[in-house]
């Protein structure tokens, strides 16, 4: 059964603070990424990251531990270029 996720992309301050907190956990724990480019999904409250060369990869690996889940998706060589996004 899906989750309620109406929230995360109707509400500006849900967001907003999904983001912040998924930017920390990516500044905190960027040194272990062991790639200097790729993407990595983060999930904000647990601190959990997954890391891919491609969009694809860092899904995949996000899934498997948080189906349906919102995951903050960013590029690891330019952490602005990043979104939420539910994994599929």
């Amino acid at each position: 059964m899906l989750k309620d996720h109406t929230p995360m992309y109707k509400d500006k301050k849900v967001r907003g603070a999904f983001i912040d907190k998924a930017k920390a956990v990516f500044e905190a724990r960027k040194a272990e990424f062991g790639l200097e480019a790729g993407v990595v999904g983060i999930e904000p409250e647990s601190g959990d990251v997954f890391v891919g060369a491609m969009l694809g990869e860092a899904n995949a690996a996000a899934y498997a531990q948080y189906p349906d889940e919102w995951i903050y998706f960013a590029r690891i060589e330019d952490p602005d270029a990043g979104l939420p996004l539910r994994t599929w």
